[in-house]
């Protein structure tokens, strides 16, 4: 056999093996529910369960799912944190190295922010007046358990 045609099953070999992985992972850890707004998709790793737990206890369980308040508004921003979430939480979650309790990231803290203020923006407006300096305040700051009240 020639080099190149080793090469072709080698590399074929190679993607196949990926692919086989990659689809087991994905249909064992339900990676097709996370493509949903379904917040059961969020419990599928237990260390969620507290946080899922707190949300069916908030008050924005009734107008607010977690991707409402967990990823950017428009589809393209939405899939793109979906899937980098998605990524580091198998990474930390399959090397069990992820903290206790576990913490949101500054990147999806910026996101939580903003989703606040897309929904609470008269409220919001009306306590920073129109001369807000960004980074001035954080509706997380003081309302950090708003959305799932988690212990603390």
């Amino acid at each position: 056999m020639d080099f190149a045609k080793l090469r072709n099953v080698v590399v074929g070999l190679a993607i196949g093996v990926v692919a086989g992985i990659g689809g087991y992972t994905f249909i064992y850890a339900r990676g097709y529910s996370y493509m949903t707004d379904d917040p059961q998709a969020c419990v599928n790793c237990h260390v969620m369960r507290e946080q899922y737990d707190g949300w069916i206890n908030s008050s924005h369980r009734s107008v607010a799912t977690c991707n409402d308040c967990h990823t950017p508004a428009g589809a393209v921003g939405k899939y793109v944190t979906k899937a980098r979430n998605g990524f580091w939480h198998s990474f930390y979650f399959t090397t069990g190295r992820f903290p206790e309790p576990i913490r949101i990231t500054g990147h999806n803290r910026e996101v939580a922010e903003q989703s606040c203020r897309k929904c609470h923006s008269e409220l919001t407006e009306s306590i920073e007046g129109p001369h807000r300096q960004a980074g001035a305040s954080s509706c997380l700051r003081c309302h950090d358990t708003v959305g799932h009240r988690t212990r603390k």
